[in-house]
């Protein structure tokens, strides 16, 4: 941990200490707060797949779960404040609950709701990220013992991505592939001395072998270090100055055989900044929005999980426009993931 994110914990840490709590009794309370949220979490998740269960028929319903770390963002931590933006404008009314395919949001056995990690008032305990990341993967755990729950997570920066995936290949019980739309590879092997940063989320991915394939679209701005890394872990990197080459096989892809599933990570600056102003790192050059739906929809493969990262509803514009985007990818991931 580094940065604001150890300079946060260890100020809570330091005042604990000087009101003379001992650290057992630290520890009991950050426990305590720990399993209250995870109780919350598992009891909504419960609930959910005693109804997908008694409805029958049901495979797969994506169900969501809302993640809101900034801290380990780079730049700005505005991605926090991301969750509630994007289910508002899931369900704001300004558009109908079909997803291109025809499948209802409003069907449960399409998309539930899980709620939020309540990770501001883990991290107010003292909690460092080394247990909260250990806490949101066993939130996404809990989602998935209630079958057919299959984690959508809100974002949040992208550093959840570790945790979730470690979780998801932790409890498939193997590696799966990664399809992951981003302008940055977020590759780094510990950016800025953190290594949970949002930038690193995917070495540390590739080290605990939670990947067979992980495939990179969008990337616009990568340097030496994320393309040393993508060739020291077998990535599969496609940059956009060469998208008009590779689009007819990225628009094609299957993903998937021989391991556990496909987890989909759809960083919102892999957009043009035209269509998603709303990001931290605005980047252009980037990917249509319809480029990104022809990549997911025509992708073959189980898609078991996945994620939407990295909406700062801090510098949206006109109108909630990228919050309206997120919720456009959310909706159509939902419908990749139902079954």
């Amino acid at each position: 941990m580094g940065g604001a994110a150890a300079a946060g914990a260890s100020r809570w840490i330091q005042r604990l200490s000087a009101a003379r709590i001992s650290t057992e009794a630290l520890q009991r309370g950050q426990s305590r707060v720990i399993d209250a949220s995870l109780t919350l979490i598992r009891e909504r998740a419960k609930l959910k797949g005693e109804l997908l269960r008694a409805m029958g028929g049901v495979k797969a319903s994506a169900s969501l779960l809302g993640v809101p770390l900034g801290h380990n963002s780079s730049f700005l931590q505005g991605p926090a404040f991301a969750p509630p933006r994007i289910r508002e404008a899931i369900w704001c009314g300004s558009t109908n609950s079909s997803t291109e395919e025809g499948k209802e949001l409003n069907d449960p056995r399409v998309l539930t709701d899980v709620g939020d990690v309540p990770i501001q008032e883990i991290r107010d305990c003292g909690v460092e990220d080394e247990r909260l990341m250990h806490v949101i993967s066993e939130s996404v755990k809990t989602v998935m013992e209630e079958d057919p729950l299959r984690p959508l997570v809100l974002g949040g920066d992208h550093s959840i991505s570790y945790p979730v995936v470690r979780a998801v290949s932790e409890m498939l019980g193997g590696p799966v592939d990664i399809l992951h739309l981003d302008a940055h590879p977020d590759i780094y092997d510990c950016f800025e001395g953190n290594t949970y940063s949002h930038a690193s989320s995917f070495a540390r991915i590739m080290e605990g072998g939670y990947a067979r394939r992980l495939l990179q679209v969008g990337l616009r701005s990568i340097t030496k270090e994320g393309r040393e890394q993508g060739k020291r872990f077998g990535v599969e990197q496609y940059e956009m100055r060469t998208f008009s080459r590779d689009r007819e096989k990225l628009e094609n892809l299957k993903l998937g055989e021989g391991v556990k599933g496909v987890y989909v990570s759809v960083d919102v600056d892999c957009l043009d900044p035209a269509f998603a102003p709303g990001v931290s790192h605005i980047e252009p050059g980037g990917l249509s929005f319809r480029d990104v739906l022809n990549i997911l929809q025509n992708l073959q493969g189980d898609v078991v999980a996945g994620d939407v990262v990295e909406f700062n509803p801090q510098r949206d514009t006109v109108d909630g426009m990228t919050a309206m985007v997120a919720a456009k990818l959310v909706r159509e991931l939902s419908a990749k993931i139902a079954k």
